[in-house]
């Protein structure tokens, strides 16, 4: 058998002591990995219209959260990666051997809910982008890009599609750019990210939820967490924590490196549109985003006559990051749920279950989205959805990740599991504040 792709793979490894031999990566390019592809897909059209809409109603107002989350998420994702290189497994694949399988299944539910109704939410937000550049017909445009993300998991090869999905994080630096031009208020901004202030109302409330849905999503604990799996079979010297305790130190600390830039490069991102759409669209009274029009505005200040244009390279630049993302770890969490193979690195007819649920996923988010009479909205809402699933999702995530008889030596403990658990009541409190202001008169 040959050698040469198991030095290439040990070559690009990123825990290894030093760059191997062949190595032509700058080493901060190969400990990137799962940790950025889940912080860009965290930007998606859910997001940039979730954080569009909040500084369209409130201005800068809510710009703290950006700030705020930024540990909470990071430490959220840290415990997924870590419960996927500790295990070998993903985080269903941990419920399905340690807790009960009426437990399991809720979870699988409502990660299938909220994974589904996102990814139709994006489809259909993708479409109505291309539209104000090829106005045609809305059902073509979202069959399009869902066979295109579909071919993108069956097809393509596992290191091709992994190469694929970090090279459109870059159609996100679009939105930073934005901020150099526009006339941002920067006393006000300032002030709003030192000083949090909450809106109270309904309307204030439900936004919150939704950028702490949109922010810290169901979807990408999963992700995560069976990415770290999935790159055990990617390089071969790597086995899981618990069997090889001494590959610890190198991975828990590339797990942090990537996982801190994937998340801070996610809520850069996400502010720079906060701060956007309060600086062009908060003054001049649109408030109230509803067509994918009203949100190119955000952009002219960057592209003038070109703002549809680059704001629609954004939107399906990212559409197409997020949706294989909702689709793969929902497939993820089904596969290991039914003890089926799982995983990109096999091929189609090694998993063909895994690879069916993709396909099936994709299916009925595109039909959900051929249903949708208001993509922007869809977006929103999914956003909200999303915020509420989180909170059971994450508190048995946090208990499993405390476990030794789970996690062995490497169990949550200390700051990162502090964190953990802030993150986790701060969106139940949002939730029930939420649901308490929509029960009033």
């Amino acid at each position: 058998m040959s050698t040469a792709p198991l030095a290439a793979a040990e070559a690009d490894d990123p825990e290894l002591p030093s760059p191997a031999v062949g190595s032509s990566k700058p080493r901060l390019l190969r400990v990137l990995g799962p940790g950025l592809i889940t912080g860009a897909s965290d930007d998606d059209p859910s997001g940039i219209a979730t954080y569009g809409q909040a500084g369209a109603q409130l201005g800068y107002g809510l710009c703290w959260t950006m700030l705020y989350t930024l540990p909470l998420m990071a430490a959220v994702q840290m415990v997924s990666a870590r419960i996927g290189r500790t295990t070998g497994h993903g985080i269903a694949g941990v419920l399905r051997q340690h807790y009960p399988n009426s437990l399991l299944q809720a979870v699988v539910l409502l990660l299938l809910a909220a994974n589904i109704l996102n990814l139709g939410a994006d489809l259909g937000a993708m479409a109505d982008a291309l539209n104000l550049l090829l106005p045609g017909p809305r059902w073509l445009y979202v069959v399009l890009f869902a066979g295109i993300c579909a071919f993108m998991q069956l097809v393509l090869q596992y290191a091709r599609y992994v190469a694929v999905l970090k090279w459109l994080t870059l159609s996100l630096f679009a939105y930073l750019g934005v901020v150099i031009f526009a006339r941002v208020s920067w006393w006000d901004l300032g002030l709003a990210l030192a000083v949090p202030r909450l809106d109270l109302s309904g309307g204030g409330l439900t936004t919150l939820v939704a950028l702490f849905g949109t922010t810290i999503s169901p979807y990408l604990f999963f992700w995560q967490a069976a990415e770290e799996a999935e790159d055990l079979h990617a390089f071969p010297r790597r086995r899981d924590l618990l069997h090889a305790p001494e590959q610890g130190g190198a991975a828990l600390h590339r797990i942090e490196v990537d996982t801190l830039v994937g998340m801070a490069f996610s809520n850069l991102v996400a502010l720079a549109i906060m701060v956007t759409t309060a600086a062009v669209l908060h003054p001049r009274g649109i408030t109230d985003i509803q067509t994918s029009a009203q949100a190119a505005e955000a952009l002219r200040p960057l592209a003038g006559p070109f703002s549809a244009t680059v704001f629609a390279l954004g939107i399906v630049g990212t559409g197409l990051l997020a949706v294989p993302v909702l689709a793969g770890s929902a497939a993820y969490a089904v596969g290991e749920a039914r003890r089926w193979p799982v995983g990109f690195g096999r091929r189609l007819l090694e998993a063909r279950a895994f690879y069916g649920t993709v396909a099936l996923a994709t299916l009925v988010g595109m039909i959900i989205s051929l249903g949708a009479a208001d993509p922007l909205r869809a977006l929103y809402w999914s956003a909200v959805v999303n915020g509420v699933i989180a909170v059971p999702v994450m508190a048995v995530m946090m208990l499993a990740a405390a476990r030794a008889d789970i996690m062995g030596a490497f169990a949550v403990r200390g700051p990162l599991r502090l964190l953990g658990w802030i993150a986790t009541a701060c969106m139940l409190l949002a939730i029930l504040a939420m649901l308490v202001t929509a029960a009033l008169p």
